[in-house]
This record gives structure tokens, sequence and C-alpha cells, in this order.
């Protein structure tokens, strides 16, 4: 029973060490205790404003890469476009002179034909008239070849000069 019901003067001991230690741990302890938890609180604090600041600028970082991104594209779009229409152009000009070149050797192709078309035609003609003049020739000999023929040859001649 000594256990449930202590001695009068272990009380008043107890009460006066518990007292002192309460009077010594809240002079000297309990504030720098104290003041270590709130600062501790409030560096965790400043870390969780540090990290919510920190995660905002990440997705307007991310927003911003994302419109970069978006941007690039539409400007790579862009340029692949332009160099397609400007492939397209060099293709039809490179057509369109092709083209040109083509109608120009045509040209000349049916001048240089028709020149020589020309010299033939004007070749057959001289050979055609000296076989003519040969055909007459001969025709001549033959039809003069009596002195009766030149006689009336002449006389038909010197007719004609006469009347003209």
């Amino acid at each position: 029973m000594d256990l449930i019901l202590p001695d009068f003067g272990l009380l008043v001991w107890t009460g006066l060490v518990f007292s002192l230690l309460l009077f010594l741990l809240a002079k000297f302890a309990w504030k720098p205790i104290l003041n270590a938890v709130n600062a501790r609180e409030q560096k965790i604090s400043e870390a969780l404003e540090l990290a919510e600041k920190t995660k905002a600028e990440m997705q307007a970082l991310k927003a911003e890469n994302d419109q970069i991104l978006k941007e690039a594209r539409a400007e790579r779009d862009q340029i692949l476009k332009e160099a397609k229409e400007a492939a397209n152009g060099m293709v039809e000009d490179a057509k369109g002179k092709a083209k040109d070149e083509a109608a120009k050797i045509v040209e000349s192709a049916r001048q240089t034909i028709n020149s020589e078309k020309a010299a033939a035609m004007a070749e057959l003609k001289n050979h055609v008239a000296s076989l003519s003049l040969e055909i007459a020739e001969k025709v001549v000999r033959q039809e003069l070849s009596s002195d009766d023929k030149q006689k009336a040859l002449a006389t038909q001649l010197a007719g004609e000069i006469k009347m003209n």
C-alpha cells in the first residue's frame, strides 16, 4: 500500500522537484525548443510555397514550350509548303523552257526542211530542163537530118521574123 498512498514528505519533495524542473524548462528550454519548432515550421511553409511557385513556373514553362513547339511546327509546315511551291514553280518553269526550246527546234527543223526542199526542187527543175534540152536537141536533129527539112525550117523562121 505504500505505493498507492505515498508518504507526505515524498509528495512535497516530488512536487518541489517537479515545480523546479517545470520552472527551469520554462525559463531555459521551452523558448529555444518552441523557436526551433516555429523556425522549422516556417522553413517547411516556405519550402511548400517555393514548391508551389516552382510547380506553377514549371506549368508556365511547359505551356510556353508547348506554344513554342506549336509555332515551330507551324513554321516548319509553312517552310515545307513554300519549298513545295518553289519546287513546283521550278518544275513548271523548266517545262515551259523545254516546250519553248522544243518549239524552236521544231521550227528550225521546218525551216531546214523547207530550204532543202526548195534546193531539191530547184535542182530537179534544172535537171528536168537539161533533160528537156537534150531531148529537144535529139528531136530537132532527127527532124533536121535532111536538107529539105532544114530549108523548110529556115523559110518558116524567116517568115516569122518578118512578121514580128
